[in-house]
């Protein structure tokens, strides 16, 4: 049974019937000449540091940061971009699918530099949308409760935990509601674009009375504190940094295949500062910037030992990376939204 979550915190979505801002936060000096203003679906705790590496580069530059939710700040964007409000000078989202959408109906202004020009076309499109993140989608498990023999390493042992009738992982599983988490929606997508083992998995989940929920710190939390054995599909770089923080999270990369995201930035057509907003891409996308993203977890090295996972390390082969391009948009099309999310209600029944 579907069971939505009461606590909605830190870096999850919310679900409100209006657009909601989650976080604000200013940096730089308060009296700059001019201010950036960035939209973003990343937790602010993890982007601010990325935030003043940017700025001690360029003093005289403010930064004006808003979090959001994928499908609020999505919502947002398209009323700006149809003149119906003040655009942001970037926009950066882990809908990534979205951000696909947006770009194609001509919400983004273009840019090319050396930066933007050396990223593999798999996280740039049309010189308008650019990845700028490496995270993986993984499975988060209970170190304490889970028997180093039950960890799944791929989605196979996932299922064969769950076969049994009488399986202790009945209603101890959790995985983002793809109905209020964009994210989720992605990465759900993806897994029925790749797997042969999607359809198992959500009749397992369902079956099992998995915990469908909008939000990666309340799922992690969950994990850690024993209501939930495991989570599967959880942003890697929300749970890197839970498991530095606490010896009872362990986090595997599936070796069948991991996804990759890189989130995704878009500098508005309508942006009032857009060269302000293209300097901070190129940082993003340099050396230092690229440093400041790993020191907070955003880019992931995911095949070497140093990627801080358990088990073997990850080979190249089984990185599956969610590519932006215009195949994304089949997941926004409609009637092809409408059907998966009712074989997910089928898996998932609200109570």
């Amino acid at each position: 049974m579907l069971r939505l979550a009461a606590a909605l915190v830190l870096a999850g979505c919310t679900a409100p019937a209006a657009l909601a801002q989650e976080v604000r936060e200013s940096f730089g000096p308060a009296d700059a000449p001019v201010r950036l203003s960035i939209r973003s679906t990343t937790d602010i705790a993890a982007f601010g540091p990325v935030i003043r590496a940017f700025l001690q580069r360029r003093p005289g530059l403010a930064v004006d940061y808003e979090q959001w939710g994928s499908n609020d700040l999505f919502d947002l964007s398209q009323t700006d971009c149809r003149g119906g409000g003040r655009a942001a000078d970037a926009v950066i989202s882990s809908g990534v699918q979205q951000m696909v959408k947006l770009v194609n109906d001509a919400c983004a202004a273009p840019y090319r530099s050396t930066f933007t020009a050396a990223l593999p076309d798999a996280q740039r499109w049309r010189d308008e949308l650019w990845g700028i993140s490496r995270e993986p989608a993984v499975i988060v498990y209970n170190r304490t409760l889970v028997p180093p023999a039950e960890v799944p390493r791929t989605r196979f042992d996932l299922l064969d935990l769950l076969r049994p009738q009488a399986t202790r992982y009945a209603g101890r599983v959790a995985t983002y509601d793809i109905e209020s988490s964009g994210l989720g929606y992605l990465f759900a997508f993806a897994d029925a674009q790749e797997a042969t083992t999607f359809g198992a998995l959500m009749e397992a989940l369902g079956r099992t009375g998995a915990v469908a929920t909008c939000c990666s710190a309340e799922i992690i939390a969950g994990v850690a504190e024993g209501r939930y054995l495991l989570a599967y599909n959880v942003l890697g770089s929300y749970a890197r940094a839970a498991a530095q923080a606490d010896g009872r999270i362990g986090i595997v990369l599936p070796n069948d295949y991991t996804l990759v995201l890189s989130r995704a930035l878009m500098i508005p057509r309508g942006a009032a500062h857009p060269g302000e907003a293209a300097e901070f891409l190129d940082f993003l996308l340099s050396p230092p910037g690229r440093e400041a993203l790993s020191q907070v977890l955003l880019v992931s090295p995911l095949t070497g030992k140093e990627s801080g996972e358990d088990g073997a390390a990850l080979s190249e082969t089984a990185l599956r990376p969610i590519s932006l391009t215009p195949a994304l948009i089949v997941a926004l099309d409609r009637q092809a939204r409408a059907a998966f999310i009712e074989l997910w209600r089928k898996s998932f029944p609200a109570e």
